[in-house]
């Protein structure tokens, strides 16, 4: 279907001028013309006919490139304020696996001693094989985090951590990184672009678990990476094509069917979680909560000048893994899952996971706070913790 010029249309300028809300359900659309679909279609083929070149701008083979794809990446890299589309891949995992590819072969890696437990395996699995030198940072810590920067490639970011909910300042640490000719990657998959953009305080490179809010169901596996440096870019999609890691093209339609609804799904589970936190923070069986939408977390004053909203994830610590464990069993509403970020609401103890970084409480239950009425899910929790004392 060819673009009617009778219709007006949203050009990227057009686009760029939108509230991000109104972004994420306007960007990726098919062309508009007389029985056009408003949504894209779903291309099922395994390759594409073609006399010339491949590689050379054609599709080629679908390894390289599927349409069903690209609606998804350019929403994305709208949402997240870059001038090129994003890159989809068939997991959070593969998204991180192509990011951590930067680091040069025997270069230095830094990241957060709390990041998301399958970057850090993955991190340490490469340090292992000889592949880079891995420093744990303390990223709150500003100071131990910069002078870790001497001598290394890439700095990861998360903000909050994964699952201590620790807030990085991400501003000095970008300007401090390039200063010392460090790439920054971030990891934007707690915040969304929703709640901050990376690339616009100098961040390399941003990914994101799409499994998670961006497609907001727990139905799909997908990840993301976002730049705005051409040359990155075509660095993470060589990864991509290289390593196989690319996304099914009904995971990728399903996952820009969830972004339309990011916004409103962000905005109440958001809403619900700083109510819940302030709840549980004086529930007398609750030792610790971090969420940085507290007045008394640690990190609420670099969240309150540098987040859009203190997102949807609470972590609690318990008296110790049997408190904590015999408190997920007894919720009924909430579901005892891993993952995060859909519409339903989930818990765990994170160090129920082998590769949970030590220093993670035994007593640490996370919760992903979803779009139930807030009545209900603090009444099932009240009741976990009630009955526990």
């Amino acid at each position: 279907m060819r673009a009617d010029p009778e219709y007006p249309h949203l050009d990227d300028a057009a686009l760029a001028a939108l509230a991000p809300e109104t972004l994420a359900v306007a960007a990726g659309r098919p062309e508009r013309g007389t029985d056009s679909p408003v949504n894209p279609e779903i291309v099922l083929s395994s390759t594409f006919v073609g006399l010339g070149g491949v590689g050379e701008g054609a599709r080629g083979y679908a390894r390289f490139s599927n349409p069903t794809w690209e609606p998804f990446e350019d929403a994305v890299g709208k949402l997240e304020g870059a001038p090129l589309p994003a890159l989809l891949f068939s997991s959070g995992m593969g998204a991180v696996a192509a990011a951590l590819g930067l680091v040069p072969v025997g270069g230095v890696l830094v990241a957060p001693r709390h990041s998301y437990s399958g970057t850090l395996g993955l991190a340490q699995l490469k340090a292992e094989r000889g592949e880079l030198t891995l420093l744990e940072v303390d990223i709150e810590d500003i100071g131990a985090t910069v002078a870790a920067l001497d001598g290394a490639d890439v700095l990861w970011v998360e903000s909050p951590t994964n699952p201590m909910m620790e807030v990085a300042d991400l501003p000095a640490l970008v300007a401090a990184a390039h200063a010392s000719g460090v790439l920054v990657v971030v990891d934007n998959t707690f915040s969304t672009p929703l709640g901050q953009k990376p690339l616009g305080v100098g961040a390399d490179v941003v990914v994101h678990s799409a499994t998670k809010y961006l497609a907001g169901h727990s139905d799909v596996l997908l990840g993301v990476t976002v730049t705005a440096d051409e040359q990155l870019r075509a660095r993470l999609h060589q990864h991509r094509t290289l390593h196989g890691a690319i996304a099914g093209p009904v995971e990728a339609w399903l996952g820009l069917r969830g972004l339309r609804t990011l916004a409103l799904r962000v905005e109440r589970s958001q809403a619900t979680a700083g109510e819940l936190a302030r709840r549980l923070d004086a529930h007398p069986a609750v030792s610790r909560v971090r969420y940085p939408g507290l007045p008394s977390d640690p990190g609420h004053e670099r969240a309150a000048a540098q987040l859009a909203g203190f997102g949807s994830v609470i972590s609690i610590e318990l008296d110790g893994a049997e408190a904590a464990d015999a408190f997920v069993g007894r919720v009924a509403l909430w579901l005892p899952a891993t993952s995060l970020g859909g519409v339903e609401s989930t818990i765990e103890r994170r160090r129920r996971h082998l590769a949970e970084p030590h220093t993670v409480p035994d007593g640490l239950v996370r919760l992903s706070v979803g779009i139930e009425n807030v009545e209900d899910l603090w009444d099932d929790l009240r009741q976990a913790l009630d009955s526990g004392r």
